[in-house]
């Protein structure tokens, strides 16, 4: 399993804006230029992330991007499978109902299973607000 560099910018971008919370929203260029990112992708992502209601978008000058819910009500699995959609280490997990005519007589599938499980209780014991406390001890550091 890889998380590509969109489901990496997008836990990025949730970190920053709960960093950068001041009551109002925070600017997407602002956000774009302090994580190095381009900022026609963090649009993309942002975009993402307000339609499916993660975060409340703004406009005008004081516009921008803030967090829909308070950090701790964010686990990273939640923003991983928006952003990265399933993230099952093999198609034939990828379904609810297994679809592989081999299911019944596979000898990895429990071993496949079994991975997605535990990817799946690691990234869901997380939360946005774990991540903002990263941020911040790393950045009193830097």
């Amino acid at each position: 399993m890889r998380i590509s560099t969109k489901g990496r910018y997008a836990l990025r971008l949730m970190v920053d804006i709960a960093a950068h919370d001041s009551g109002g929203f925070v600017s997407l260029r602002d956000a774009a230029t302090r994580q190095g990112i381009s900022l026609k992708y963090l649009e993309q992502i942002a975009g993402t992330l307000s339609r499916t209601g993660l975060l409340q978008s703004g406009r005008g000058a004081q516009g921008g991007y803030r967090l829909a819910l308070a950090p701790g009500d964010y686990t990273v699995g939640r923003i991983l499978r928006l952003t990265e959609g399933n993230l099952a280490p093999v198609v034939c997990l990828s379904d609810t109902d297994n679809q592989c005519e081999r299911c019944n007589e596979c000898f990895t599938q429990d071993f496949w299973a079994g991975l997605y499980a535990t990817v799946n209780e690691y990234i869901d014991q997380f939360t946005l607000a774990d991540l903002l406390s990263e941020y911040q001890k790393k950045a009193q550091h830097a």
